[in-house]
């Protein structure tokens, strides 16, 4: 059962120009997308910067205005402000943000950033509240003495799980986790993601997922949607994306994560130029006249892709 249901969702920004300032134009972040997340699922939104997946994430929380289209939770069009507040829809729908410094206040203590969302919500008396973010830091792996402590006595793997933590204290249905790990060490990442694949069993919430690194992505979605200027470019199953890709930018972002294997580091690096030059060289076959993105086509009962009908039938053929 779908936790959420995007249906055409578009955020343009007017371009304004002249001695009167009038709008001539529009930057179109998100040109009429469609997609749904499940109870308990994590789906990936995948694309490079600049392709829109982070004003996704912020208008369906609601940071972003949406220019048209609708945002379903509960079956209920929450783009309509009463809705939101009727269904406690900013209770249920939080966010994990991808700099976790700037997302947290320098002047407060952990304590009250923890505490900031449940005392919107809740109404907890002083001990009540100290136990939940003390279990909430518990949670994420943080000494009981953080909550006296400000934003700039931790590492940034730390900052990003009290992230984590906010974001869970309200007991959400659902956290936009928007590059969650981009900034941090390898090693911090698995610890980060790990914390969150924790609170997701213990509490059913439901993840957006919002990366451009294919390879993190693999280990924490089941369904993944690529995003290139402004629209979806494929949609599918982590097997179909990973195993069976149709788009050249989605072969362009796979061919791009790293490979620890000596032996065929050439045949590697070949492959990727030929991805590159073939997504440089023959944009007409993958993208419209004017450099849209093409409508999508179904290919399965779970696998869409941006191209021609006729092009699809061709790469089908291909692959048997």
């Amino acid at each position: 059962m779908s936790i959420i249901d995007i249906k055409n969702l578009k955020v343009h920004y007017p371009i304004r120009s002249g001695f009167f300032n009038r709008i001539t134009d529009y930057v179109r972040a998100v040109d009429g997308i469609n997609f749904s997340i499940n109870e308990g699922e994590t789906y990936g939104l995948i694309g490079e910067s600049g392709s829109g997946k982070s004003t996704t994430g912020k208008a369906i929380v609601g940071i972003e205005k949406v220019t048209s289209g609708q945002i379903f939770y509960k079956d209920v069009d929450i783009t309509k402000a009463r809705n939101r507040r009727r269904l406690d829809y900013n209770k249920d729908v939080q966010m994990i943000f991808q700099d976790s410094m700037s997302s947290l206040n320098p002047r407060k203590r952990i304590e009250d950033i923890i505490a900031e969302p449940i005392r919107n919500f809740e109404n907890l008396t002083t001990d009540e509240e100290r136990r939940r973010v003390q279990e909430l830091l518990d949670i994420v792996g943080m000494p009981s003495d953080a909550i006296y402590k400000y934003p700039h006595e931790f590492s940034g793997g730390q900052r990003q799980r009290i992230g984590v933590a906010r974001a869970v204290a309200t007991h959400p249905k659902l956290i936009v986790a928007d590059e969650p790990t981009s900034a941090l060490d390898l090693s911090v990442q698995a610890q980060v993601l790990n914390f969150m694949k924790h609170i997701q069993q213990q509490y059913n919430i439901s993840y957006l997922f919002i990366s451009h690194d294919l390879g993190v992505v693999k280990h924490m979605s089941e369904n993944l949607a690529i995003m290139h200027r402004g629209r979806l470019v494929e949609i599918g199953t982590r097997d179909e994306i990973y195993n069976h890709p149709m788009h050249i930018y989605t072969k362009r972002l796979l061919s791009a994560i790293p490979k620890v294997d000596v032996d065929h580091r050439e045949e590697n690096k070949k492959h990727r130029e030929e991805v590159e030059h073939e997504f440089q060289e023959d944009q007409s076959k993958w993208y419209d006249k004017d450099g849209g993105v093409f409508p999508l086509q179904k290919v399965s009962g779970t696998h869409w892709v941006a191209l021609p009908q006729s092009e699809v039938k061709a790469q089908l053929k291909e692959e048997k």
